[in-house]
């Protein structure tokens, strides 16, 4: 069975599919001084391109696991995340606090979805 990986570096792959199943990270790139919508709504902008180069959509996103650095922006995150995604489209999501690696990000979301036909 094939793993695709598109764009590989030595670190990491900006996308891994395996078996029909997309495995992403985003984080807030264009702007990391916005504040928790800002880099939320950067995010899920980020998420919908990725998700188009495996023929994709938001969906088709199965499960998301949100790592924020205050839970005090958590009903902000909410606010951007309940916007985005359609009526009964919200897929199974953990939301953990934690220390990111860059201290100007405020939240990081990896992303598991459904791929399209050409990566089953």
């Amino acid at each position: 069975m094939t793993i695709h990986r598109i764009n590989p570096t030595p670190r990491w792959s900006d996308i891994t599919v395996f078996q029909g199943i997309a495995h992403f990270v985003e984080v807030a790139e264009a702007d990391t001084r916005a504040d928790i919508k800002g880099q939320v709504g950067q995010i899920f902008a980020q998420a919908e391109e990725s998700l188009a180069k495996v023929g994709s959509d938001k969906t088709r996103v199965l499960s998301v696991t949100i790592y924020v650095t205050d839970f005090a922006n958590f009903a902000a995150l909410n606010e951007v995340w309940d916007a985005w995604f359609a009526p009964g489209t919200a897929p199974s999501r953990a939301c953990v606090k934690a220390e990111l690696a860059n201290p100007e990000l405020l939240v990081e979301m990896a992303f598991v979805a459904a791929a399209g036909k050409a990566y089953q």
